[in-house]
């Protein structure tokens, strides 16, 4: 089960460490003020982007889930946020340029409906993934599409009261895994296995040809608030977790 409740932030700033990864959650619903700061943190391709959402709600949660990464980064490295350099994977992994920040840095984002998750570590690779819990008629035809066999095989032998959080336990860990690797969906999603039964801990069980993927990567249930499932697939283990809520963004200037 998920033993990582998202606590008010720290009362000081600290680094993140090579042992430990932060998770921050963060509400995309934020005040005018706040939108209109976290703004003009972005960059003029970012700003681009943010006019081009046909609906005002998209465009301010765009704004906040790119200002508060930006605000974040810039808070661990001490650099301005808005001065911060971001490149992309061949499979879209946002990372920080070299001349941008310390190369150590690695980051992870996900947003769902109202929620950001973001999660932030040293010198090893990471994915988040966060899901609004919609509700699904359709959830074991979308698992014979994407779920392998051994994943739909434990969805349907669940009670019918705990499918839905199962369906979305899969989900979250296939994705945070998917974007952990850089892969993206140019990794089949019925490849690998994901333990997925409500409170069964967190874990990759199988990759198809890759026998070493499971000692690889550790993963976390994370605990969002009461209609979200979240996953956090880290490279590595022996590290240690602190999970946060985002408030104001933290000053770096």
């Amino acid at each position: 089960m998920a033993t990582h409740p998202f606590l008010p932030p720290p009362p000081e700033g600290r680094p993140v460490w090579d042992a430990e990864v932060h998770v921050w959650l963060a509400e995309l619903e934020q005040p005018a003020r706040t939108v209109q700061q976290l703004a003009s943190v972005l960059s003029e391709d970012e700003s681009l982007r943010a006019r081009r959402f046909y609906f005002e709600r998209d465009r301010r949660r765009f704004i906040v889930a790119r200002g508060v990464l930006r605000r974040m980064l810039g808070w661990y490295l001490a650099l301005p946020p808005a001065l911060l350099q971001f490149t992309y994977g061949p499979r879209g992994k946002p990372s920080l340029l070299a001349a941008s920040g310390e190369e150590w840095l690695r980051f992870n984002i996900s947003h769902s409906h109202e929620l950001a998750l973001y999660a932030v570590t040293r010198h090893r690779e990471l994915g988040v993934d966060i899901e609004f819990m919609r509700p699904l008629d359709d959830a074991e035809n979308i698992a014979r599409h994407f779920f392998s066999a051994s994943e739909q095989a434990t969805l349907r032998s669940l009670p019918a009261s705990l499918k839905h959080q199962a369906f979305y336990n899969c989900w979250t860990r296939k994705e945070a895994y998917i974007k952990a690797t850089g892969e993206g969906l140019s990794q089949p999603l019925d490849e690998f296995d994901v333990s997925l039964a409500p409170g069964e801990p967190a874990k990759l069980l199988s990759v198809v040809g890759k026998p070493d993927e499971v000692r690889r990567w550790s993963f976390e249930a994370l605990q969002p608030p009461a209609g979200y499932a979240a996953a956090l697939a880290v490279e590595g283990a022996g590290w240690n977790i602190a999970c946060w809520r985002w408030a104001e963004p933290p000053a770096t200037q």
